[in-house]
């Protein structure tokens, strides 16, 4: 019986009406690129009794051999069609399961999110939380996949020069993670062989060292500079920044964007956007004394509270059907206005989603 409507608990399967009756249709992703593809499946349905298969049993078998062809022979992770996830946290009378977070690494398309540069710094920072605290959580799959997304990502920066800041930070909290894992707890905690670990933190090291050996190329323009901007306008894209290390790596450019990189009433805006909402912060904006120094200040509170992230698009999570997306790629609600229904996931929510 084919699945005709839309129901708040799952968006169904995709069927098609053949002569034998309804079947199922099953996405597995992108078209596979195997050498063996154009065998027949009656090839496969020979006479001999140990290999019968019969209708669907035949073509699940050949699915299966393409399936384990294409993980077999290439890096990336397995490519599903739909780009959302229903987060389900327990068994229901019409669901049984819960969702990992394995799972949600699996299906959410991080390998191509992290192409735009409007989620390369979402999903490193969500790899970041990952080696801090969840590695062990992901199942073997999730755990390959992650590490194939993670060598994407240090090739992106190698290739594009793109904040390798935080990619360096990435590498060196997965490496102290795998360090401690791999010393003091061993193969109790890590799911495959250690030495396979054993590999992949010397993969780790030898990525650290070509982010270390990193040469930005000097780029050479014939219009306008930065330099040539007013005063004016260079303050104005200071005062856009909002991450401290970007303001003093830019202030070590040329003596005028140093000058223009210690204004504190620059610090005082950036004190008050970060800390303003912390407890015991709330009156910094009444705060009229000349004498504070607000760039200590700043690194000063930095220590205590964590700083106000910012993300140029985000993973999103629907209220009414209880499912996971990046948004560009939307999902199948059925409520009557989906915009009211979003919500924007950080990084920390994201983990937080998935803890039982």
């Amino acid at each position: 019986m084919p699945f005709l409507g839309k129901d708040w608990r799952s968006p169904g399967w995709s069927w098609t009406k053949t002569d034998r009756g309804w079947k199922r249709i099953v996405f597995f992703g992108h078209e596979l690129e195997d050498n063996n593809k154009d065998i027949d499946l009656t090839e496969l349905c020979s006479d001999n009794n140990e290999n019968l298969f019969v209708g669907e049993v035949c073509e699940l078998a050949n699915t299966k051999r393409k399936k384990e062809f294409y993980n077999n022979n290439t890096k990336s992770q397995f490519v599903f069609r739909d780009k959302w996830i229903y987060v389900q946290k327990g068994s229901t009378k019409e669901r049984h399961g819960y969702c990992t977070l394995g799972e949600a690494l699996n299906r959410l398309d991080f390998s191509s999110a992290i192409q735009d540069l409007r989620r390369f710094n979402y999903v490193a920072k969500l790899f970041q939380l990952i080696a801090r605290s969840q590695l062990t959580s992901l199942s073997g799959a999730a755990q390959k996949n992650y590490f194939n997304i993670l060598e994407k990502i240090v090739r992106k920066v190698l290739e594009d020069n793109y904040n390798p800041r935080l990619v360096k930070e990435l590498l060196q909290d997965l490496s102290s993670t795998l360090h401690s894992l791999t010393i003091h707890f061993g193969r109790c905690v890590l799911v495959g062989n250690v030495n396979i670990w054993l590999c992949r933190l010397d993969t780790i090291v030898k990525w650290q060292q070509e982010l270390n050996n990193m040469q930005i190329p000097k780029q050479l323009y014939t219009g306008m500079s930065f330099n040539d901007l007013p005063l004016h306008m260079q303050n104005q894209i200071l005062w856009k920044l909002s991450d401290a290390c970007d303001i003093i790596n830019l202030g070590q450019a040329t003596p005028t964007l140093h000058i223009l990189s210690e204004n504190m009433t620059l610090w005082k805006k950036l004190c008050q956007f970060h800390f303003s909402d912390k407890p015991f912060c709330r009156n910094l904006g009444l705060t009229r004394s000349d004498n504070v120094d607000w760039k200590l200040m700043y690194f000063t509170l930095q220590k205590h509270y964590p700083m106000k992230e910012q993300y140029g698009d985000t993973l999103h999570f629907c209220k009414h059907c209880s499912t996971l997306f990046w948004k560009d790629f939307g999902h199948p609600c059925t409520s009557n206005d989906p915009d009211s229904c979003l919500m924007p996931i950080s990084p920390q929510h994201f983990i937080d989603l998935f803890k039982f």
